[in-house]
């Protein structure tokens, strides 16, 4: 669903401050028991995993990424915040939260991966005939693109994912102590 230029523009500014005003309701109306943060943890664990493997396989604005979880998928980095998002959800216990996640998802984050899909576009040699082989957003069970490099720690890290990491440990913290603060009621 295509959106306005100037929108996606804002979304991409907006993102992060949204993010934060959306785990703050996350983190305010989630109601964690011991199973829903196993499950939900599991799978928050397993989309920053694709982060992770992603972050190393970018080099931004450089080449075409088409290598590791590329060669699936067209924006695992944003698959794999979706899945964190998701599993953090689950892991909360609270189906308004998953609501809001889906509706932030969708208004903040598709404009912004419509955008940098034309920005690509522009500046990456090849990008076209990637785009018409890699699906978007759901993953190809196999690799739809060959070619590209092998994982890189230094990308990883040139590329901050770490910071995904922490946020990870802070969230999954702060549902621990809820979970704790919960079942000594």
């Amino acid at each position: 669903m295509p959106f306005p230029k100037q929108y996606a523009e804002i979304a991409a500014r907006t993102r992060v401050p949204a993010g934060f005003l959306v785990m703050a309701a996350f983190l305010w109306f989630a109601e964690p028991t011991p199973t829903t943060m196993l499950a939900g943890v599991t799978i928050a664990a397993a989309g920053l995993a694709l982060r992770a493997w992603a972050a190393g396989h970018l080099a931004k604005n450089q080449k075409l990424a088409s290598s590791g979880p590329y060669a699936h998928v067209r924006n695992p980095l944003y698959v794999g915040t979706l899945t964190v998002g998701v599993g953090f959800a689950v892991a909360g216990g609270s189906l308004a939260v998953g609501a809001l996640l889906v509706l932030f998802f969708l208004l903040w984050y598709l404009p912004v991966v419509e955008e940098e899909e034309r920005h690509l576009a522009k500046i990456l040699p090849g990008y076209d005939d990637y785009r018409a082989r890699v699906p978007q957003l759901i993953p190809a069970l196999t690799p739809r693109y060959s070619g590209g490099e092998s994982f890189q720690f230094a990308l990883y890290r040139k590329n901050r994912e770490y910071q995904a990491l922490v946020a990870f440990l802070i969230t999954l913290a702060a549902l621990a102590a809820k979970t704790l603060w919960r079942l000594s009621l």
